[in-house]
């Protein structure tokens, strides 16, 4: 049959395979559900041939009931977006934060409340090796909450590792804080996998005194950044406190994250 018989645009089954290299008939099995399970580099394969976006890529893999690829990532670089919104929040502690750990950008609350480290380079401004390298920044905290604290960051950390499978970056933080810290080795070799989403907090602050917060995780559609906003528990005098917080000045101190 010529082209006139064609009812869909788009290259030709046997085009496709032949550009993803693979046979017609394998191509047309994969499409029929009838082949065994493709790999990963079948998929890829395809998704280049068919020129799929990132996100028809991804879906491809999902059908296939592959994982998909690692896609790109937002990196230390911070949306004028995200900047624009940490402005409009003057009430209310606003961080963002890399997968890693890296604190990438706060307003003026979150800076008053849990202390400036954007200005610090590499590991200094990084959460996690700040808890686990310099005791002095578990001090705002209460010391019955630092085990639980500890084992947060690590198993945060570990789920972002494998997202980001051979990233030079978190192999070089996870080697650092295990040569630096014996009690995060030990809590790396537990294995504990959790994504931080949501998760209730207590600062204990010089001007204002203690401080309860619901700390709520905001996920970047790329995967690799979060923001983090710190809100008044119901029923709590947060944000009492937060509004002395405004009007005294900025505290000295180091967040969880």
């Amino acid at each position: 049959m010529g082209d006139r018989g064609r009812r869909t645009p788009g290259p030709r089954r046997e085009e496709v395979a032949q550009l993803a290299g693979m046979s017609a008939d394998y191509y047309i099995r994969l499409e029929q559900a009838r082949g065994p399970q493709p790999s990963t580099d079948t998929l890829a394969a395809l998704a280049r041939a068919l020129r799929l976006s990132d996100d028809e890529r991804d879906h491809l893999h999902l059908l296939a009931g592959r994982r998909p690829p690692a896609g790109s990532t937002a990196g230390h670089h911070v949306s004028p977006g995200l900047l624009h919104l940490l402005d409009q929040l003057p009430t209310t502690p606003v961080q963002v934060l890399s997968d890693l750990g890296d604190v990438l950008a706060q307003n003026a609350m979150a800076e008053a409340l849990l202390g400036g480290v954007c200005s610090v380079s590499e590991h200094g401004r990084n959460v996690i090796w700040r808890w686990f390298t310099d005791p002095a920044q578990r001090t705002a905290y209460p010391a019955a909450e630092h085990d639980h604290y500890g084992r947060m960051y690590v198993a945060d950390l570990r789920a972002a590792v494998a997202r980001r499978a051979a990233d030079v970056a978190a192999s070089r933080l996870v080697d650092r804080l295990k040569a630096a810290s014996e009690e995060f080795t030990a809590l790396w070799e537990l294995h504990e996998v959790a994504v931080r989403r949501s998760s209730r907090m207590r600062v204990l602050h010089s001007l204002i005194g203690p401080v309860d917060l619901d700390c709520q995780v905001l996920l970047a559609p790329e995967g690799d950044q979060r923001v983090v906003l710190y809100t008044p528990p119901i029923g709590s005098d947060t944000a009492e406190r937060l509004a002395l917080l405004k009007v005294v000045g900025t505290g000295q101190f180091a967040a969880p994250g």
